[in-house]
């Protein structure tokens, strides 16, 4: 996947895309809604016809799945694009959020099978299901569930987030969301609801399972000699970089790597254990104004002529408040015990001939 990177926008048939319950089918332009509804006083239901009528905003924003470079094998979870459609504040502000509202769902059109085991053997009412004991006297309920994921009411009105219909300029292609997603800068892609078709405000926090019981970073502590688990539900972009390629001209190699999760101020770069070093941030940076730090950074450093041979080259990202990136074995890294939000430094291999 680094190798290929040659563009700031990643084509949208080159853009990773991950779906929990598979693409859902039937989705018509014309047919399509998308409800608000919930604790509001004027609930609404949305056409994309209607959608496209209201003032068109674009944000560029760098979308990461939170399990991105955690396993070996999987290091191309991301990708970079610009990302149009309805702001979602103005519409949250029509319907009228009521006062004990403060916390927004949104849902999805996909949806599956899930087995709930209930360890106490009583399994409450008020939910659809089957139910059968195992060989230990437990009880497994399988339910139908559709995908949803939450946000306080304040992270909700971010006057970036959007019902977005297009992307790189081109309507959503269908494992990107088709016809309506959302768009919500700065979070990692789970939160990035695909196929919207309602939009819940409620007052209290939504414990689905893509809140509560997976996408779920669980660290282990020690307190006073006592191990303590914690958990926490994966949520916003961590601040990350990579080497990407070694590129040759004449007799001289240069480094090019990308930095997102944040404002990027800084990117340093080690070569075989060497001492960290300055590269150069290149265009395009889009205006503050526009991005607000939500689409990655490009960086260079040029290298000069190495010794032949293997090299170990790592990189190392700062933002614009002096957080850095932290290295592999970092305490709040080293702790953790799922492999969601992985942002330790990344070293690559390269063989100079």
């Amino acid at each position: 996947m680094w190798e290929a990177l040659d563009s700031w926008l990643t084509p949208a048939d080159n853009f990773f895309f991950v779906n929990h319950y598979g693409q859902p089918n039937g989705l018509d332009e014309a047919m399509w809604r998308v409800d608000i509804g919930g604790l509001v006083a004027r609930p609404q239901s949305l056409t994309l016809a209607y959608l496209k009528t209201r003032p068109r905003h674009e944000v560029n924003f760098t979308l990461e799945c939170s399990g991105n470079t955690g396993l070996d094998f999987f290091i191309g979870g991301i990708g970079n694009a610009r990302w149009a459609g309805a702001r979602l504040a103005p519409l949250l502000e029509e319907a009228g959020v009521l006062e004990q509202g403060s916390e927004v769902i949104f849902w999805g059109a996909d949806q599956g099978k899930v087995t709930i085991r209930d360890n106490s053997g009583v399994v409450s009412g008020g939910q659809t299901g089957a139910v059968e004991p195992d060989a230990g006297g437990a009880l497994d309920l399988t339910i139908t569930e559709q995908f949803a994921r939450s946000m306080s009411l304040d992270e909700a009105l971010n006057r970036d987030n959007l019902l977005c219909y297009e992307m790189n300029g081109k309507p959503l292609p269908p494992a990107h969301g088709f016809p309506v997603r959302l768009i919500a800068p700065g979070w990692y892609g789970v939160a990035n609801v695909k196929w919207l078709t309602r939009i819940e405000v409620v007052d209290h926090r939504y414990a689905g399972r893509f809140m509560a019981r997976d996408y779920v970073t669980i660290r282990e502590e020690q307190r006073g000699g006592e191990t303590v688990w914690t958990f926490t539900t994966v949520s916003h972009d961590r601040l990350k970089s990579a080497p990407a390629k070694v590129t040759r001209r004449g007799d001289g190699y240069t480094i090019r790597g990308a930095a997102w999760g944040a404002p990027i101020a800084a990117v340093e770069v080690q070569i075989d254990n060497g001492p960290w070093m300055a590269t150069r941030l290149y265009v395009p940076p889009p205006r503050r104004k526009e991005s607000r730090g939500y689409a990655w950074r490009f960086w260079r450093f040029d290298w000069g002529a190495p010794a032949s041979g293997e090299h170990k080259i790592t990189s190392r990202a700062f933002d614009v408040d002096g957080n850095m990136q932290p290295a592999p074995n970092d305490p709040f890294l080293a702790s953790k015990r799922t492999y969601w939000e992985s942002n330790g430094h990344i070293t690559r291999r390269v063989i100079i001939p």
